[in-house]
């Protein structure tokens, strides 16, 4: 029973050196990858059209405001379009039908899209707003999220400069994330994965994430790639590797950004990264099969394997500390080869902490080294609290139990 104890040590440990070399990959190629800053495109004189989608649920905190973000973009009326997809239970579908009444009086072709059911979730209700609109490209926001006027034609420009992207993702910036210790270490954590892990992945042309909200698609790779899918909770990650799969490439930017909001209480934050971490799994059960048999680089199926199972660290912890403290009351001691383990597992850790937060925080200019340090400090108590709060229902959506889409609540801030 003992040796099948350290076996399960030494398998939870390996899985996290495995995470951790992915990390390694993303931070040589960050300071490795010299490649100058390239002029941004220009935009063709003849724009096309352009649905803008803002699925809601619940949120009336933040919908007129949405609303009102989608009409102050920089296109052309004739071309442009916006659909807010309401599958409300509350007060949201009221203020959002006066929304869109005044964006329709002011002569802008929006409307207010009402399902007699929340089938699908989000995937279905983007997929029942591109059933009523033939725009070639679609634009995504959260209720939360705010464009700044010119984002559109910026993000279009790259997206029709690259005819085989299948996707433009903007970074992500956050108007919460200086409002308490919470928002700060998810903004620092935020921070590296759009500034390290998104552009790296982007620059060297394997497949990276977009993020549900803040970019936009083109339709025929959806279409191509047989439309959005409902049997995740990452719709999102799902369409990429799908349209990734049939030679569809995508565009990062770090600018321009679009603005959102964080959760800024630890039970929602919490509920929001279960839903994240449970959708990576389902995806990974779904997709990771044929991610193997595709005709992809070895990198690409490296990072696209370790990033679709770095989700496992939490249960990998949570496992790995109770095994090993099996292993130490069995034995009646710390077999040295855990301890010479642990102590790389430490070194490890504390690069890919130190090394991803950093290099996110001082390429975004967020302060000083003292805020740096306090930040990063409270990073790793919220890491355990993920591990010990979303174990069992990592375990649970790998063995594939299917649970509800949960939207984290807004307010606006």
């Amino acid at each position: 029973m003992l040796t099948i104890i350290d076996l399960v040590v030494l398998l939870c440990l390996a899985a996290q050196f495995a995470i951790a070399a992915y990390f390694f990959y993303l931070l040589y190629w960050l300071a490795d990858d010299s490649a100058a800053t390239s002029p941004p495109p220009a935009l063709p004189d003849d724009l096309p059209r352009v649905l803008v989608q803002i699925p809601v649920y619940n949120e009336p905190m933040v919908v007129e405001r949405a609303v009102r973000a989608a009409a102050a973009l920089d296109w052309p009326r004739d071309r442009l379009k916006i659909q807010l997809l309401d599958d409300s239970t509350d007060l949201t579908s009221d203020m959002a039908h006066h929304a869109i009444s005044r964006l329709q009086r002011e002569g802008i072709d929006a409307e207010h899209i009402r399902r007699r059911n929340r089938t699908g979730f989000k995937a279905g209700a983007l997929a029942a707003g591109m059933a009523l609109c033939d725009a070639p490209y679609v634009a995504v926001f959260d209720a939360d999220f705010v464009p700044a006027r010119d984002w559109l034609k910026r993000a279009m420009a790259a997206l029709l400069a690259a005819p085989k992207a299948a996707f433009v993702q903007t970074r992500i910036e956050w108007g919460n994330g200086g409002r308490n210790w919470l928002t700060r270490a998810q903004r620092l954590m935020q921070d590296a994965h759009f500034a390290v892990e998104q552009d790296v992945r982007a620059r060297r042309g394997v497949p990276f994430q977009f993020n549900g909200t803040g970019g936009i698609w083109r339709r025929a790779a959806i279409d191509d790639a047989g439309g959005w899918s409902h049997d995740t909770l990452s719709e999102d990650l799902d369409l990429v590797l799908r349209t990734h799969l049939k030679g569809w490439g995508g565009v990062f930017l770090m600018e321009p950004h679009v603005v959102g909001e964080l959760p800024q209480r630890l039970g929602d934050f919490g509920a929001q990264q279960s839903r994240w971490s449970k959708g990576f799994v389902q995806v990974a059960r779904k997709l990771l099969p044929q991610v193997w048999n595709a005709d992809w680089s070895g990198e690409a199926k490296f990072t696209t394997t370790i990033a679709l199972g770095q989700q496992l660290i939490f249960p990998a912890l949570v496992v790995g500390v109770v095994g090993l403290i099996l292993s130490v009351m069995g034995h009646g001691r710390l077999l040295p080869i855990f301890g010479a383990l642990l102590w790389m597992w430490l070194i490890a850790m504390l690069v890919v902490l130190l090394g991803m937060t950093w290099s996110g925080y001082h390429r975004l200019k967020r302060g000083g080294i003292a805020g740096y340090l306090a930040t990063a400090a409270t990073v790793p108590a919220l890491i355990v609290y993920l591990a010990v709060a979303n174990a069992g229902a990592i375990l649970s959506a790998g063995m594939g139990r299917k649970t509800e889409f949960k939207r984290t609540p807004k307010t606006g801030v």
